[in-house]
């Protein structure tokens, strides 16, 4: 499959490192203008030179903006005002017990994850019906539908953005405008390593090793018995945003390793 999206610009929340970053190298490979997002200046200046030089005849754009909040949003629409493709990836975690969450804790995490991605989609979508072509892509995770003892407030973050993409998708039918989650499974990306490399050092052992002892203990129901790469994740969600996909939305597609024991 040849998957050509030159002329096409994307904009992809928090896509400095991890999945989202393999996300903009993954349009940027297939031709696609790509802007990319962090929140800090210098993390966004070195993520757009080393994509410039990884991907020298493509067009990348770098804005540091913090998509958490309404003003992020308007600083960050302020410059890049119009897109054909849009991928909502800003997300965090912070494992806790339940009781330990406090109220502002669940507002915090509630902004970053979901209404970033409800700001982002409320600008960029109208301009995408009206020329009859857009894609918008928010990237859950299977911990919205297996919703994680030691992370309840990130797994509702989760489901709600399966909500909101399928109810946006409804909303858009007709148009040409494909809307759709992409849901990784346990991927090795910067923010689950952060958490389990400092476990491999205190213990002198391998990554892998503890990589294989979470998954042994927490999602047990994996299928491939390993992490997946940010690159495999990508290459679901640049497939997604491709006009090979026009007849793909409203859908939620798992790259979860096999972990969610549904069979739809």
């Amino acid at each position: 499959m040849n998957i050509d999206l030159t002329g096409r610009t994307a904009v992809i929340s928090g896509s400095t490192g991890g999945i989202g970053r393999a996300i903009a190298e993954g349009l940027a490979r297939a031709g696609a203008a790509v802007v990319i997002n962090g929140r800090g200046e210098d993390r966004v200046a070195r993520a757009t030179h080393d994509m410039r030089a990884a991907f020298p005849k493509a067009d990348i754009t770098g804005i540091a903006a913090d998509l958490a909040t309404p003003d992020g949003v308007a600083t960050f629409v302020g410059r890049a005002a119009d897109a054909d493709i849009l991928v909502n990836n800003l997300g965090t975690a912070s494992p806790k017990p339940f009781a330990d969450i406090t109220d502002a804790d669940w507002l915090t995490l509630f902004q970053t994850n979901v209404m970033s991605g409800v700001r982002m989609t409320r600008h960029y979508l109208p301009a995408m019906v009206k020329r009859g072509w857009g894609r918008v892509v928010f990237i859950s995770s299977e911990s919205g539908v297996n919703i994680p003892k030691e992370m309840i407030d990130y797994g509702m973050t989760k489901t709600a953005q399966l909500a909101i993409s399928r109810g946006l998708a409804e909303s858009v039918a007709g148009s040409g405008v494909t809307v759709n989650a992409v849901l990784p499974g346990p991927t090795r990306s910067e923010g689950l390593e952060g958490w389990l490399r400092p476990a491999a050092e205190a213990r002198g052992v391998a990554l892998e090793v503890v990589e294989k002892e979470f998954l042994a203990a927490m999602r047990p129901t994996s299928l491939i018995g390993r992490f997946a790469s940010t690159e495999e994740v990508a290459n679901m969600v640049v497939y997604v945003c491709s006009q090979q996909a026009s007849a793909t939305t409203g859908a939620a597609l798992r790259v979860d390793g096999g972990v969610v024991r549904f069979v739809a």
